[in-house]
């Protein structure tokens, strides 16, 4: 009989240790904590595939946390308010750079490729996002410029390519800047 209460209390000690331990002995088999092949592995494919994406459709994605994006439509040449047509384009049309106006209560943006010695050069606004800076507002107009096919003729006369874009917004930047893709 003294050998079975003997066996009940190291029955009980080694339950004890195990209650607080969660069970783990802390041998050198104790693999807690060690990620397995698989985990690392499933990690590696997602930091791979991460990479693939962002280096192929990165500039297609939209932009996330680093400021807002900002609504607009491009206007076709009837839809250009007269304003901007006979103030702004003739001031600036040898110039490539994205500036803004307000006419009528409405922000608009001009992208201007400058002076062209030849037709076939064009432009499109792509996208407008505003971001704060410790100067201001700043919006960043990303814009594809395309050039003319190499093997193409095309009218040798000076152009003077821009496109303009009505936004969302309600008063105009404290900055623009340009952000520009070239296209063939």
């Amino acid at each position: 009989m003294a050998e079975n209460i003997d066996n009940e209390k190291k029955s009980k000690r080694r339950s004890r240790g195990r209650s607080r331990g969660a069970g783990r002995t802390g041998d050198a088999n104790d693999n807690f904590g060690k990620p397995s092949k698989k985990v690392i592995l499933g990690f590696a494919v997602i930091i791979i595939t991460a990479v693939v994406v962002f280096s192929v459709f990165g500039d297609k994605l939209p932009d996330i946390g680093v400021g807002g994006g900002v609504e607009f439509t491009p206007l076709t040449e009837e839809e250009i308010p007269k304003k901007i047509e006979t103030e702004v384009v003739p001031e600036y049309r040898e110039l490539e750079r994205a500036l803004g106006c307000l006419v009528d209560g409405k922000v608009y943006v001009v992208v201007m490729r400058g002076e062209k010695p030849t037709a076939g050069y064009d432009l499109a606004i792509e996208k407008m996002k505003l971001e704060k800076t410790d100067k201001g507002q700043n919006l960043i107009v990303t814009a594809s410029f395309i050039e003319p096919p190499e093997d193409k003729a095309v009218s040798e006369i000076i152009t003077y390519p821009y496109a303009v874009a009505v936004t969302e917004l309600k008063e105009l930047p404290d900055s623009i800047e340009l952000n520009v893709r070239y296209q063939e």
